[in-house]
């Protein structure tokens, strides 16, 4: 085990219908960012090195400020349970793991993750939307003090632009609050750390 203490925490973000190719707020590479989803985990490696949670954005019953002309203009999403529903290749998992809705950007805003993070040396995030929902949780956790893997190729964005961006800005934090690395490489890592499994 060497100095492997903690789990890392995986952190899966608002991955909906509504954000597959051909859906209102279509995020293009989130076939790719949900294969990778999936190949953690499938992982030999999950639950033995890391946990899981997923999050899924709602709109507010009682939105305040802003978030009220956002509910109106996005009504007819909000009023689609279809397109709320997470998409059907990870319902399976939801069975397994914790799953908390959330009605702001950030997961950050959920008090049943943000009092598990002591228990974890790293949070994992993956998820949509790279340059809304998934940047706003990086820049929580940053200022709660919890050190960041961002798995660049299991997130998606509404553009390789946005997501270029995304990616870009949680670099900017490198070493001390943010790695940016692939799927690959982390599993790569964890191989080293559990050769038999």
């Amino acid at each position: 085990m060497g100095g492997f203490r903690l789990k890392d925490l995986l952190l899966i973000i608002d991955m909906q219908n509504v954000y597959m190719p051909g859906q209102p707020w279509e995020c293009p590479s989130m076939p790719a960012a949900l294969k990778q989803i999936r190949r953690l985990l499938d992982s030999p490696f999950c639950k033995k090195a890391y946990d899981v949670v997923f999050t899924r954005y709602i709109a507010s019953e009682h939105p305040s400020g802003c978030w009220k002309q956002y509910n109106k203009n996005n009504s007819h999403i909000n009023s689609n349970p279809f397109l709320n529903q997470i998409v059907p290749q990870l319902q399976p998992y939801l069975m397994k793991w914790p799953f908390y809705d959330k009605s702001t950007y950030s997961a950050c805003s959920i008090p049943q993750i943000m009092e598990q993070l002591s228990f974890y040396r790293r949070v994992l995030i993956s998820g949509v939307v790279a340059e809304c929902c998934v940047l706003f949780t990086v820049e929580g956790l940053i200022d709660a003090g919890v050190q960041i893997f961002y798995l660049k190729d299991a997130v998606s964005g509404k553009s390789s632009a946005s997501e270029q961006m995304a990616c870009q800005f949680t670099a900017q934090f490198i070493p001390v609050h943010t790695k940016v690395l692939t799927v690959g490489s982390y599993l790569q890592e964890l191989s080293s750390i559990f050769p038999d499994a």
